[in-house]
């Protein structure tokens, strides 16, 4: 196992070293379920490269996807070329050296990753609510983001307030299976809810591409969210 430390303690990032490509940590997984609410991204922007677990495998596996990286260090993209087998630029695939925050642009992206760290802290820039009305005017739609956050983060409630305010209220959150995080996704374009057998079906679908435990995912957003019986709310006003 190899892993990326920024400033402490905390693993920003994991790869076996006999399955480069897999995604390790358990969040990364996670991070996935947006796959349930917005199935076939075409252009993503992702805030933080750290070991670049999520873009490679965006590159290897969802080929429809164009991912553009912003990394505020250029010291961990070097890290992640060398010693976690990020691959060079291609069509598919950019990582550059910049600020995440003025890399937004009016609908640059229909995808929008955030999971910058500083050890365990979230920087304040990518938290305040002028990034977040930022990052919903970034996304076409429809369109998801997806943030990764501490679950034993103090500021958690007011970040997920944040981001329901800037994304009209359609905003789901996901406690990781294993890990200690949560995974916040903001919707644009959607609808009022998501039909459980609607996001199971897709789950199954999502399993077999990917191998990964969708359906539980699916089961754990009756967690955080407000439901009934037949589908989850997604709270659009």
């Amino acid at each position: 196992m190899r892993q990326l430390h920024i400033g402490g303690e905390a693993i920003q990032s994991a790869m076996r070293l006999e399955d480069p490509w897999a995604l390790e940590l358990d969040y990364t997984r996670c991070m996935l379920a947006f796959l349930l609410f917005h199935p076939a991204p075409q252009r993503a922007l992702m805030i933080g490269l750290g070991g670049g677990s999520l873009a490679k495998f965006f590159h290897q596996r969802l080929t429809g996807l164009r991912t553009r990286v912003v990394e505020s260090d250029e010291r961990v993209i070097a890290a992640a070329r060398a010693l976690f087998h990020v691959p060079a630029d291609d069509v598919r695939l950019r990582v550059e050296h910049g600020d995440g925050v003025e890399a937004l642009e009016p609908e640059c992206c229909d995808l929008l990753v955030v999971d910058g760290f500083d050890d365990e802290a979230t920087p304040a820039a990518l938290v305040s609510q002028a990034f977040f009305e930022s990052a919903a005017r970034a996304l076409e739609a429809p369109g998801a983001m997806v943030v990764n956050f501490m679950n034993d983060d103090p500021d958690l409630d007011r970040h997920l307030r944040r981001i329901e305010r800037a994304f009209g209220g359609a905003t789901v959150a996901l406690p990781a299976l294993r890990d200690p995080n949560v995974i916040v996704i903001g919707l644009k374009g959607a609808g009022d809810e998501a039909r459980w057998d609607e996001l199971r079906a897709r789950a199954a679908v999502l399993e077999k591409s990917h191998g990964l435990p969708f359906a539980r995912y699916v089961e754990r957003l009756r967690r955080m969210n407000r439901c009934s019986a037949d589908a989850l709310l997604l709270r659009t006003t």
